[in-house]
């Protein structure tokens, strides 16, 4: 048995490297018809399949991936550098069409922007998946289906159909997601419908606070844009009153352990009841993960290089700790901690470290920003 398949989304980022001071908006550094100066592209691997799945097989866990390249250049870069990390991919297949990328927009100071090309992850369907190694794996966690167009049309059917037929086979399941462009055609789909379709399904769900805000109450999210005013929507929340009654909602809808990432704020943990979440038992502990509300600010990095890959590989830390048979707190701490050291690198593996390594800076009392909030017995 193995201990995860992390599936989905697969793509190229390419981060051009900006060379200026921080900044508060993107119009202090780009503007129309103006020419901003940057350093070397980084190329690398992108997309949960990449970030999230080689993260979790850098903090141990053994790890199967499932995604969609083309049969183009950068397909054959993206199946390369794969190799490069020793990653089982037998079940990554190229095909005709385009392999996805994003151009990742970081200048210091602010967070980062995609331009986004989907490619042949539009094309992703069920038979790229291989339900037998899927079965054989403790946990199947799925990424940003609001990316692929499979998984969105028809109302979300073969999204459900997926997570229902995982379930069914006796694996755990987590789903993560991906900001979604307004104008796609993804941001005219309904995705409270989807989600109220597919979460019963889901056990561990892994939004942003952004994504999630944008999916399940368009008006809030809209009203948080204007006021940020082109400065990243986490700064303006307050937990207990913007981000706990979203964390709830999805609980009410069938998740069963909810984790919010909230930028530079922190993330937020809320968790179904001890009943929901017996058949997570060969995970974790029911009694203490039940009904559990807890706000974990976010660690001060050392640098802030670049955020790319920083929400995937607190994610992967999360489900490993997971995984470990970590208790909650801990596993919200590693997540958080984690997410910290990815942002001193521009791409989301290099800067990570060992959970050995990761509770010796904690002890030590490395900095926070904030102070955590917890409720018991919600």
């Amino acid at each position: 048995m193995i201990d995860a398949v992390v599936a989905g989304h697969l793509c190229l980022d390419i981060t051009p490297k900006f060379l200026n001071q921080p900044v508060n908006s993107f119009s202090e550094v780009v503007s129309p018809g103006g020419l901003v100066e940057v350093g070397a592209a980084d190329v690398h691997l992108g997309g949960c399949v990449a970030n999230t799945g080689l993260a979790m097989q850098k903090l141990g866990a053994s790890v199967c991936l499932m995604g969609k390249l083309g049969l183009d250049t950068f397909g054959d870069m993206a199946m390369a550098s794969l190799h490069t990390y020793q990653a089982d991919t037998s079940y990554m297949r190229q095909t005709e069409g385009t392999t996805s990328y994003s151009v990742v927009l970081s200048p210091a100071g602010i967070d980062r922007a995609f331009l986004h090309h989907p490619g042949v992850n539009n094309t992703f369907r069920e038979d790229d998946l291989n339900f037998s190694k899927i079965k054989d794996a403790r946990l199947f966690h799925f990424g940003y289906p609001s990316l692929m167009r499979r998984f969105y049309e028809n109302d979300g059917t073969l999204l459900e159909k997926i997570f229902r037929k995982v379930k069914e086979g006796g694996t755990a399941t987590s789903m993560d997601m991906a900001a979604i462009d307004d104008a796609s055609e993804a941001g005219g789909v309904d995705w409270t419908n989807i989600l109220a379709h597919t979460l019963p399904c889901v056990d561990f769900f892994v939004p942003s606070i952004e994504e999630l805000a944008y999916m399940i109450d368009r008006p809030r999210y809209n009203s948080w844009l204007a006021q940020a005013n082109g400065r990243a929507i986490p700064e303006i929340l307050n937990v207990e009153r913007d981000i706990v009654p979203l964390a709830k909602h999805l609980v009410e809808m069938g998740a069963k352990i909810v984790l919010v990432k909230c930028g530079a704020l922190g993330m937020l943990l809320y968790t179904a009841d001890k009943a929901r979440l017996e058949n997570l038992s060969s995970l974790l502990c029911p009694n203490e993960w039940a009904n559990q509300i807890h706000f974990e600010p976010s660690f001060v990095p050392e640098r802030i290089v670049s955020a790319t890959g920083a929400g995937d590989t607190s994610i992967a830390a999360f489900l490993c700790s997971v995984l470990n048979g970590y208790g909650w707190l801990e596993c919200v701490r590693y997540a958080a901690a984690t997410g910290a050291c990815c942002l001193a690198g521009y791409d989301a593996l290099s800067e990570l470290l060992p959970f050995s390594q990761l509770k010796e800076k904690i002890t030590a009392g490395w900095r926070k920003n904030g102070v955590a909030w917890q409720q018991n017995g919600k």
